[in-house]
């Protein structure tokens, strides 16, 4: 009986990272982002994981929702145009790459009581950032030229790079505003330059992570991974296609209210 019981509860906690995969791949493909910052509550609250292996584990989903939601997203945003602004995704990384390493190695060395502190008031400010950073939907104007413009975006990276590791997200959340504002980009063009950004961002995470013990979750927990890997592809494909069809106006503060909800339960966490 033990091994009957054993093997039902494996199989609903498959069952439960597929849908939950799904559903925040879904997200992550549609708005332009990871959907690491919907991920790592459940991760948390649902899965039971603890701080880091949380945010190691929510890195490896990103990836992979990032990865796919690029091409997914050419329908809309071609990689022409993407290609066309190179200089800006450049800009970025300079600062951005740098940030994601230094980022990982502070999560290594934090306290679980202060990393869960660290990441509701992130993800107080990520919400904010989704209300107020996505509210232009036509292409404006610049907010600075010229080597202004060039130091920003490379100290806007950086910053990025550092919460992108604390907290295993892909940055997009962020990147996204600072792409509008900084550099006067469509919102939808934002969200796939966000993307390319993310990715290399990411992987230099991902390098300086990989010196540190709780890596060995990923080997640890190889039939979850794969189970939510499969959900975050099925759902990047399924928000890629929904691009344009729903409105922000909506989906915007319904993303932000969850996040806030999230916030509040990560602070209380024990």
């Amino acid at each position: 009986m033990r091994s009957i019981s054993d093997g039902a509860l494996v199989k609903q906690q498959r069952l439960a990272a597929f849908g939950s995969g799904t559903v925040i791949g879904t997200l992550g493909g549609l708005i332009g982002l990871g959907g690491a910052e919907f991920r790592l509550p459940v991760l948390i609250g649902t899965f039971r994981f603890a701080a880091l292996e949380a945010v190691i584990l929510n890195k490896a989903m990103s990836l992979i929702v990032v990865a796919s939601a690029l091409p997914f997203r050419t329908s809309t945003v071609p990689f022409s145009s993407i290609a066309q602004h190179w200089d800006v995704i450049a800009n970025l990384l300079a600062g951005s790459l740098l940030g994601a390493w230094l980022g990982a190695d502070w999560a290594t060395r934090l306290k679980s009581k202060t990393l869960y502190r660290i990441m509701a008031i992130l993800l107080v400010a990520i919400a904010l950032a989704l209300l107020f950073g996505h509210g232009a939907n036509t292409q404006g104007e610049p907010l600075f030229s010229g080597p202004i413009q060039v130091f920003s975006g490379a100290g806007a990276g950086f910053g990025i790079g550092v919460v992108a590791s604390l907290l295993g997200v892909a940055g997009g959340e962020l990147l996204i505003p600072t792409l509008v504002f900084l550099f006067g980009a469509d919102i939808k063009l934002a969200g796939s330059l966000a993307l390319a950004v993310s990715l290399p961002t990411m992987l230099a995470g991902f390098a300086r992570y990989r010196r540190d013990e709780s890596f060995a979750v990923l080997g640890e927990n190889r039939s979850f991974v794969l189970f939510m890997a499969l959900g975050s592809l099925a759902g990047a494909f399924l928000g890629g296609q929904l691009l344009g069809v729903v409105t922000s106006t909506v989906l915007l503060p319904l993303l932000a209210g969850i996040l806030l909800i999230s916030a509040a339960k990560i602070w209380r966490h024990r």
